[in-house]
């Protein structure tokens, strides 16, 4: 079955660096969008970044230029790179995989969700 485990979170203070993984396995990993989201006590989970089979990368604004989304097929990993941290980025993080449109165009409602990790971010 489909499995994602994340890892990476942490505690570190204002304008640090933290970078996630997430280990992907029971699919192929190389075809499916693959995506981060984060929900933040008493707010709506959103979107971070996603990437898709080809490559293609779409951040969301709060984090462009901060954070970097990738993804290493041959370990079945995706990650995300984060610099530059706020306070505002406190939140749960999920990683999450769905097929999409041939994987190729994402869709905004992921079938596959990690359990997710911790980042705090102190000021």
């Amino acid at each position: 079955q489909v499995r994602l485990v994340e890892s990476g979170g942490g505690s570190v203070q204002a304008g640090g660096s933290l970078r996630l993984s997430c280990a992907a396995s029971g699919f192929t990993f190389s075809t499916y969008c693959m995506g981060w989201f984060r929900q933040a006590p008493g707010k709506e989970r959103e979107g971070v970044a996603t990437i898709n089979k080809y490559g293609t990368i779409i951040y969301a604004a709060s984090v462009k230029g901060r954070f970097t989304i990738s993804k290493d097929n041959a370990r079945n990993t995706l990650y995300l790179q984060m610099n530059s941290l706020k306070p505002e980025d406190t939140a749960m993080y999920y990683c999450a995989a769905d097929a999409g449109v041939r994987g190729v165009i994402c869709r905004s409602e992921y079938n596959y969700w990690g359990q997710g990790t911790q980042v705090t971010v102190s000021s």
